[in-house]
């Protein structure tokens, strides 16, 4: 066995968030690990990776006991993990990052040239042609991504611990991904693989362990065991539902909104779309297409633009993120952790920030307030093991149930959500379906952008395709289907940039 765990606990104070858990990792194989967010995954890993040490328990690497005091250590074993929060310095470049903190060195001197060059072929074999000294601000979000992957692959690594690396990757990338994955198999390379898209598990496991609420409930070989399986170990229970039914939209909804004739520099070229009332417009593509910078360009979060939004008809002015607010219009970013939440802010503030206002005559009325964040932890379902806490303590699935209570205070009628299930467990996905259910059964309507095809064809009554910054077309009935949408987000189907089509 190339690396062991017996009887790992960890506490956080009075918290425990890890009980007696086990896991073997054999050379050669990968290894998934899966839970709902908050059932301990993270917490194993680092302890694995030595960012954290156990309360009590033993780690043993070759079968000789190990007592990390750092991440430092565990690589110097061999154990390199790639986090699910990007760990980059942005204002360096791309090989000082792969680099940082084991520079090479040429006696006195950096060797940069070698540094290149192994960070070139590091790259190359993830088949992206990231510049190596490229600053990493500059970067899409998958394209950082894939730097961290070179950064862990440039260690000696034998075994590696990959925390939700295809969250933020294109369709074709995660395929270079999962071929590097056979590749270090082959090499003899354990991979720990932390993944809440069932799917990926199907493919690439050849071991699965699942834990819940920080308990060990399952572990064994993969063959043989079904998506429902697994996501009822994790979940404790039957899903047996993902979607809820689609509500039939009458042909006489009103239009809430329109935008016309946007234009971004350097990401949309021209796209204009109705959103009705009752309705999902759902919003497809690849990462990149101009899918968020369309919405945000409407919603006045980008300066240079172009283009006319009508609400009810009537042309209004978005110039900021507040505008939209006195519309009634909330959004939810893909970004929870940099642009949507507070991390080091309590979690009652979070939740009222965005309607402070209501809780203020004039000074806040904390009581109140109180009483708004006790409403939305039933709402919503956040679950707390402690009563005060931060927004970064909390799991993702409950950061994002956080955001959404967050949006949800300023009463809108018109919710967009970006990227709602990015890096959130199988329990929570159903949970925020039925919500999004529940917001178009009452009358308001939902724009939903996700790279998650499932969830488009799910919960959409109509779906813009974006391709290169054009909005290539507008399908819905049977038209929303997988080979369909993919034909129009490549460019195979739909119209040019001079034909655009009102959606």
């Amino acid at each position: 066995m190339l690396l062991s765990a017996r009887k790992l606990c960890r506490s956080f104070g009075d918290n425990q968030v890890l009980f007696d858990v086990d896991l073997d990792l054999q050379a050669g194989q990968v290894h998934a690990l899966l839970g709902e967010n908050g059932a301990g995954k993270s917490t194993l890993v680092k302890i694995l990776g030595g960012y954290l040490r156990p309360t009590s328990g033993d780690v043993f690497v070759d079968g000789q006991q190990r007592h990390y005091r750092s991440s430092a250590e565990a690589e110097a074993d061999g154990v390199v993990m790639i986090h699910q929060e990007l760990a980059l310095a942005e204002q360096l470049s791309v090989e000082e990052n792969i680099f940082l903190g084991r520079e090479l060195r040429r006696g006195l001197f950096l060797d940069r040239r070698a540094m290149r060059e192994r960070s070139q072929t590091a790259l190359a074999e993830l088949e992206t042609r990231v510049n190596p000294r490229a600053r990493v601000k500059d970067l899409s979000t998958s394209d950082q991504q894939m730097v961290e992957i070179a950064k862990a692959i440039t260690r000696d690594v034998r075994v590696l611990i990959m925390d939700e690396p295809t969250a933020t990757l294109t369709e074709n990338e995660v395929k270079v991904l999962f071929a590097l994955i056979a590749r270090l198999r082959q090499r003899g390379v354990a991979i720990l693989y932390i993944s809440h898209k069932l799917r990926e598990i199907e493919q690439i496991a050849d071991q699965v362990t699942v834990l819940r609420d920080g308990h060990l409930v399952d572990s064994g070989p993969m063959a043989g065991r079904s998506k429902e399986e697994l996501a009822r170990l994790m979940v404790g229970r039957e899903i047996t539902e993902m979607y809820p039914p689609l509500t039939l939209l009458p042909s006489d909804a009103p239009v809430v909104l329109e935008a016309r004739e946007f234009v971004v520099p350097g990401a949309v070229k021209q796209a204009s779309f109705t959103l009705r009332r009752g309705e999902v417009l759902g919003f497809g593509g690849v990462v990149g297409a101009g899918r968020t910078a369309l919405i945000e360009a409407v919603l006045g979060l980008r300066a240079k633009k172009t283009g006319q939004v009508l609400r009810h008809g009537q042309p209004v002015e978005l110039r900021h993120l507040r505008d939209a607010v006195r519309q009634r219009i909330a959004y939810l970013t893909e970004d929870r952790k940099g642009k949507g939440l507070v991390l080091n802010m309590d979690l009652r503030s979070n939740v009222t920030l965005l309607n402070l206002r209501a809780h203020c005559h004039p000074l806040i009325d904390r009581r109140r307030e109180e009483q708004a964040f006790q409403e939305a932890i039933q709402r919503f379902d956040i679950r707390l093991r402690t009563a005060a806490r931060t927004a970064a303590e909390l799991s993702g699935g409950n950061q994002q149930k956080l955001l959404l209570a967050k949006v949800m205070s300023i009463d809108p009628e018109i919710v967009i959500i970006n990227e709602p299930t990015r890096g959130i467990d199988v329990g929570t996905k159903h949970q925020i379906y039925h919500f999004i259910h529940e917001l178009t059964e009452a009358g308001r309507s939902v724009i939903l952008i996700s790279s998650e095809m499932s969830e488009l064809i799910g919960l959409s009554h109509r779906v813009a395709v974006m391709c290169a910054g054009v909005l290539t077309g507008v399908l819905e009935g049977e038209q929303i289907n997988e080979q369909e949408i993919m034909q129009y987000a490549s460019g195979i189907k739909g119209v040019g940039v001079n034909e655009q089509r009102h959606a």
